[in-house]
């Protein structure tokens, strides 16, 4: 099965089963100060799922491309991913477990659908503890679909509970769907869950059917809803019979142009595979980036930092393949002929990928020769270390004088057989630059979620100055990213140049001119056809028969959003940016506050 077959096959059994379907978001979250990238196919349906009124109806289903990098180290194995696909299927207080797994088995097992066989499918399910009671319903409805008690697996809630985005909200228990690949069993403990490599997850259905409070107890929630998740990569290769993704349509085309370029065959040496891994991954992760709607550049805080971690360490590999000449634009070219068809704005902002990876190429190879040149003249004195361990101290002084990654250094390192104190090396950076060190180890914990009457006011004002800043700098101005929370509003936004300080004054008193004109906030569900028409700012990403909210703010600020707003604007109080600053290439930022 081929991936487009796979994305086909999954969108037609649901809208046929009463979903519509939707399309999927940015790779860059909306408002969420809690994490870099969209990390799942969930990630951008939170709102919904906590109970807004999702103005598709209550039954969804997409697909969703998501960035997670928490395992950015782990990448160069067969199996870790930076940049996967997701597909979804929601149900927002209509059908839940009953519906949902006889959905699912007849999706997996269906000879129309997946045909997989269903002597190979185990799944696992919430074995309950002193706060919820076990999954009986799930354990039942599988039993139903014919799957035997001891296919079953009753696993604790570390495996199989789904907690809510913060310390309080909906959660649930949810059930695993995995098939057998035929492999031995490591031991007489062997089950789903296991990291063997036997069992293999295709799909997770999640059951928010509790509410949990702040003093620690569950409630059942009276409209429960079901979000599920299918990782297009894995089932594919799992339907495919491969033992690695790496193996499949998702990474040959560029495995075969590295192979191409450097002259290594795939498949020689593990030391050749790992560095082949990394360079195709982080490629294609990286044009995914930076051609997203909102499209990222290389820089030194965030996701920029993120996308010049991801493009640094694929240089290195290259090097150490002998690639000497810049060979990341040729790659690119590879990664947007394989998603041109499914993902447009790849080739909208081809030019722009272009540019960026040139640019980064050139700067890097200058700081890669003099941070390696650097470390070897080190490496007699380190090695003398008995522990073995590279101090903070010299891996920060290897960044702050030649822009060395400390990934790279702990790349070299481990080359070596030592290790770096990354500890000592964030103490000193953290002096240096506090807010580069997100970097990539951020875990999903739900900003969306937060419909505080602070953020909700944050919210609404980034309407009004997105507008405000289009009609003072020019029509040019789009919207690059967005940060709320309940004490600033960060917003990012497309412009060549600093801002004059009459330009700023000029946005923040037309700003507070709207304020004080105690605008009503109304909202209009329309398609996105619709919208374009009545001149709303939007991405315009979507299908255009697809329902979005459309806000108004008088008639000054039409804008496709999910909420949450004032219902006047006079509620925002006063208005006051704080800092405009360069965010990365092309692209500024404005800190803000009201009182």
């Amino acid at each position: 099965m081929k991936a487009k077959e796979l994305r086909e096959k999954y969108i037609k059994f649901f809208t046929e089963r009463g979903h519509a379907e939707i399309s999927g978001k940015s790779l860059i979250p909306e408002n969420d100060p809690t994490v870099l990238f969209t990390t799942a196919g969930m990630h951008p349906l939170v709102p919904y799922l906590l109970g807004q009124p999702h103005p598709a109806g209550k039954r969804l289903v997409d697909y969703q491309k998501c960035i997670r990098t928490q395992d950015i180290d782990s990448v160069g194995d067969p199996s870790h991913l930076t940049f996967f696909e997701m597909l979804g299927n929601w149900s927002l207080g209509d059908y839940f477990k009953k519906d949902s797994i006889a959905m699912s088995y007849e999706f997996l097992t269906s000879p129309e659908y997946l045909g997989a066989d269903p002597e190979k499918l185990s799944v696992t399910v919430f074995e309950g503890d002193d706060e919820v009671p076990a999954d009986e319903e799930s354990i039942g409805y599988w039993k139903e679909c014919g799957i035997p008690d001891e296919k079953i697996y009753r696993l604790p809630r570390e495996d199989n509970w789904w907690g809510p985005a913060g310390t309080t909200g909906p959660c649930g228990p949810d059930s695993e769907m995995f098939l057998d690949t035929g492999l031995d069993a490591c031991g007489p403990d062997c089950k789903p869950g296991c990291h063997c490599g036997k069992y293999f997850e295709v799909w997770n259905n999640v059951f928010m059917q509790y509410n949990k409070m702040e003093d620690g107890s569950y409630q059942k929630l009276e409209a429960p809803c079901v979000d599920t998740g299918m990782g297009l990569e894995r089932t594919v290769t799992m339907l495919l019979g491969k033992k690695s993704v790496y193996e499949t349509e998702f990474f040959l085309p560029i495995i075969a142009k590295v192979e191409e370029l450097t002259g290594k065959k795939y498949g020689e040496t593990e030391e050749t595979d790992m560095s082949i891994r990394i360079i195709s991954d982080h490629i294609k992760a990286s044009c995914m980036i930076m051609g997203d709607e909102k499209g990222v550049s290389p820089s030194n805080v965030g996701q920029g930092y993120v996308l010049r971690r991801l493009l640094r360490r694929a240089i290195r590999h290259g090097r150490k393949l002998g690639l000497e000449k810049n060979f990341l634009v040729d790659l690119s070219e590879v990664v947007l002929t394989m998603y041109q068809d499914v993902y447009a704005e790849l080739r909208a902002n081809e030019s722009r990928i272009k540019e960026e990876l040139e640019r980064e190429e050139n700067q890097f190879s200058t700081t890669l020769a003099k941070g390696e040149k650097e470390f070897e003249k080190l490496l007699p004195n380190l090695m003398k270390n008995p522990k073995k361990i590279v101090s903070g101290k010299v891996a920060f002084r290897l960044y702050d004088t030649y822009g060395f990654p400390v990934e790279l250094t702990e790349d070299l390192a481990a080359e070596q057989g030592m290790t770096v104190d990354r500890d000592g090396f964030e103490e000193a950076f953290k002096k240096h630059q506090e807010a580069s060190k997100k970097g990539a180890d951020k875990a999903f914990k739900g900003g969306l979620a937060d419909h505080s009457v602070m953020t909700t006011r944050y919210h609404t004002a980034t309407h009004l100055l997105h507008e405000a800043l289009r009609l003072v700098l020019g029509d040019h101005v789009a919207q690059k990213g967005s940060n709320l929370n309940a004490e600033r509003l960060r917003f990012d936004f497309s412009h060549p140049d600093p801002m004059t300080p009459e330009e700023i004054s000029r946005v923040e008193d037309l700003v507070n001119e709207k304020i004080k004109a105690a605008l009503p906030v109304t909202m209009k569900v329309m398609t996105l056809e619709e919208a374009k028409n009545n001149h709303a700012r939007a991405l315009f990403a979507g299908k255009y028969d697809e329902q979005v909210k459309v806000y108004f703010m008088g008639d000054f600020s039409i804008e496709v959003c999910g909420g949450p707003h004032v219902e006047n604007t006079s509620e925002l109080g006063s208005f006051k940016i704080q800092k405009e600053q360069s965010s990365s290439r092309g692209v500024r930022r404005i800190r803000a506050v009201l009182s």
